[in-house]
């Protein structure tokens, strides 16, 4: 059904007419999407330029709106022939999965009502989901019955909120000086935080913008496995100590980015007992291991750590953007607390209204948690198990595959779903090979820096892959690589 600009309703609402167009619009996206999707590839290859020149042709903010059916065909043109299909096996170059189907059906859910976080009354069904799925991932990670969590964009925000609670708890306890009220101490150039070589850059950004800098993350040496060298670490801070430097948080990075490297939360915990120190499982990658019947024990016991950030986007298979903060004293989420009339009335809460804005960075904030509500009631834990372990043992096949061609070489056995290799020769065959591949070949893999030199990497978050089809993309390297100089 074809809706003139001048008939298309605002919103979707209780009356026929905006029910009608709403079911038009959707029906219509619908078949727009499955008739794009004609082949398994996982990008067409449009160039840089290519896409430049798209954007450049379409009027952004014409005076007049073309209406609907106009921005439909325009999107079939430009959008969907060129947007990544992040469900191709063919694709597996980032921490960036495919979206269960479960989770899109949440995703049209969250946006139709489009409830916000921040309040009760802007989310009451809403707020009491995320409690409710608060609680549960409590339990899973086994932090204790004093223990809270709150919905995040991501890793990053996790990591950062993270950061800014162990700062604010070290400040107050330890100096005796209150920063959410008076700012930065005196001393601030003296607070350190730890956290391995290939910790994510989100560690640097957040010393930023808590007004530490750069300098006050400590980038531990790792081992031949690339997790955190505890004695070194042991080294590092007393050394720092010694100096006066004032150590305030280690960060375990439960799976690396590049490959999937656990830290040994265990060790660590037992270093920041030592050294009163915040601990910080930095499990955006690797808390989906959680959920593994058989490779769970890699993680260590996440419940010693005090705070721990999970990704949904990234193992569990749900849609950017979903994550969580859990940490297991709920008393250091005031560090986020400032009542406001209009928004978390005292007397609101006191009478059992849930404000969540009093735990989150941000003010406006989805409802996320309704994904993985609706995601692990669909699967249950036998459906995440089944999916994650396929995907360790996918990365541990093609692991040993690469072993038993002397073509290649791998960087380190994974422990995860990262497997990190290349093609031996020169670094610029490795980066001419991924390009082909992005450009000409309708596979999208990943490429990195090990030990100096290019390597390239097949991050695997698709249950969907084969054997087989690892075995043939491997071939298919080979032969692209025979054919560079």
């Amino acid at each position: 059904m074809s809706i003139p600009t001048d008939k298309l309703p605002y919103f979707f609402g209780s009356d026929t007419r905006s029910k009608e167009a709403y079911r038009t619009i959707i029906d219509d996206t619908v078949q727009a999407i499955t008739d794009s999707v004609t082949d398994a590839g996982a990008y067409q290859g449009a160039s840089v330029e290519d896409l430049q020149n798209l954007m450049q042709a379409t009027t952004i903010l014409p005076q007049t709106g073309s209406g609907w059916d106009a921005v439909l065909d325009e999107v079939k043109k430009t959008i969907l022939p060129n947007s990544l299909r992040t469900w191709s096996t063919n694709y597996m170059a980032h921490l960036h999965s495919p979206a269960l189907l479960e989770s899109i059906a949440g995703e049209l859910i969250l946006s139709t009502f489009n409830q916000s976080m921040d309040s009760w009354d802007q989310g009451p069904i809403a707020t009491e989901v995320e409690v409710a799925v608060v609680n549960e991932l409590c339990k899973l990670y086994q932090l204790g019955e004093d223990a809270d969590g709150v919905f995040t964009s991501g890793g990053s925000q996790s990591n950062l909120s993270a950061l800014t609670m162990a700062r604010d708890w070290y400040c107050n306890t330890v100096l005796g000086h209150d920063v959410k009220k008076l700012g930065l101490p005196s001393c601030y150039q003296k607070l350190r935080i730890y956290t391995s070589e290939v910790s994510h850059f989100s560690m640097e950004k957040s010393a930023h913008l808590l007004g530490l800098g750069y300098d006050a993350v400590r980038k531990v040496p790792v081992d031949e496995l690339c997790r955190m060298d505890v004695q070194k670490l042991k080294t590092m801070l007393e050394e720092d100590v010694s100096e006066g430097l004032l150590p305030f948080c280690i960060v375990a990075t439960i799976g690396t980015t590049d490959y999937g490297s656990i830290d040994p939360v265990e060790k660590l915990r037992v270093v920041c007992d030592a050294y009163n120190l915040h601990l910080h499982a930095d499990a955006a990658y690797g808390s989906g291991l959680q959920l593994s019947q058989h490779y769970q024990q890699r993680l260590g016991d996440l419940g010693l750590c005090d705070s721990i950030t999970v990704d949904f986007h990234k193992m569990f298979l749900l849609p950017i953007s979903c994550g969580a903060l859990l940490i297991k004293n709920r008393s250091r989420f005031e560090v986020f607390t400032l009542h406001a009339d209009y928004l978390n009335r005292e007397e609101d809460e006191e009478a059992g209204y849930t404000n969540l804005v009093g735990k989150s960075l941000q003010t406006t904030r989805r409802f996320d948690a309704l994904k993985v509500w609706m995601a692990f009631q669909c699967r249950g834990k036998d459906g995440f198990a089944s999916i994650i372990d396929t995907c360790i043992e996918n990365a541990a096949y093609l692991a040993q595959a690469i072993l038993s061609n002397d073509r290649f070489e791998l960087a380190i056995k994974p422990e995860l779903s990262s497997v990190v290799f290349r093609l031996k020769g020169s670094c610029e065959k490795n980066k001419q090979v991924r390009r082909q591949l992005l450009h000409h070949h309708q596979v999208v893999i990943g490429q990195t820096v090990y030990q100096g030199r290019t390597y390239l990497k097949f991050t695997l978050l698709n249950p969907l892959v084969t054997h087989q089809h690892l075995d043939e993309l491997l071939a298919f390297l080979e032969k692209l690589g025979s054919s560079i100089q």
